[in-house]
């Protein structure tokens, strides 16, 4: 299905795989007379995991927020698949259809079971029909290793179970791209291994990700590219093997050397 998501925003925006997936240009966003992100530009490639780190007020989480146009931006432009973000047309669902989301709380629905909460919106918004949806839906919570959890609801799950619960829930919309923004923040230490874990296998299947994150070992493994912002810009990136051993930024340095 995923695939032919993309064959179908390729004809539609003229876009390829060979292109940059998300392509963020001189990207300013403001709350009242606050100026969270001055400027951003960089690209994600398909396949690519990206994450972004950087101290708290730094525009991170804002900034993923806008790439799913749940923030409008002030100026800029920000593409997926070729198809502008914030166009007035823009058709939202179908955006979110290809772009899932992640948050740090886990926004389950609490009665409803495991199953239901990653059935629903393929089954009440997309209307897809139902039996297609649970066997999808099953499979994926097998894949997020919560098989035997179907039928628990919310409140009789660990934290990083019902997160992994909202990985599926995503995943469920087929999205090309997936958003997460700080999602082993809330956890227990001991749950953000199993989360990690699952992030790491969603990329490891090609999954185009990006990340918000305070989990630097994490970034380092599975990372292709970081980028960290400090002020609403992005003061330094580059791939993990140099980031974090030759950053040359005294920000970043000291950034680094508070949290490693």
């Amino acid at each position: 299905m995923a695939e032919t998501n993309t064959a179908a925003a390729s004809a539609a925006g003229n876009w390829t795989p060979e292109q940059p997936i998300v392509s963020l240009k001189e990207v300013r966003k403001s709350f009242g007379d606050l100026e969270v992100l001055k400027g951003i530009t960089f690209d994600v490639m398909k396949g690519e995991v990206i994450c972004i780190i950087g101290p708290s007020g730094s525009g991170k989480s804002t900034l993923i927020r806008c790439i799913n146009a749940l923030n409008p931006i002030d100026s800029g432009s920000i593409q997926v698949e070729g198809q502008e973000v914030h166009d007035a047309h823009l058709d939202k669902l179908a955006l979110r259809k290809k772009v899932g989301m992640v948050f740090q709380q886990y926004n389950l629905f609490p009665h409803k079971t495991a199953l239901q909460n990653v059935m629903m919106a393929p089954v009440q918004v997309l209307k897809q029909d139902k039996a297609e949806v649970e066997a999808r839906a099953r499979k994926l919570i097998k894949k997020v290793r919560l098989e035997g959890k179907e039928e628990s609801y919310p409140g009789e799950l660990s934290g990083g179970q019902q997160q992994r619960v909202a990985i599926a829930r995503s995943l469920a919309m087929n999205p090309d791209i997936m958003l997460f923004d700080e999602v082993t923040a809330a956890l227990d230490p001991e749950t953000v291994k199993e989360v990690l874990v699952t992030i790491k296998e969603l990329a490891q299947d090609g999954m185009t990700c990006m990340l918000v994150t305070h989990e630097m070992g994490f970034a380092r493994e599975v990372a292709d590219h970081i980028y960290f912002t400090d002020r609403g810009v992005i003061v330094e990136h580059g791939p993990p093997a140099t980031f974090f051993s030759e950053a040359k930024d005294p920000r970043t340095q000291e950034f680094l050397g508070q949290i490693l």
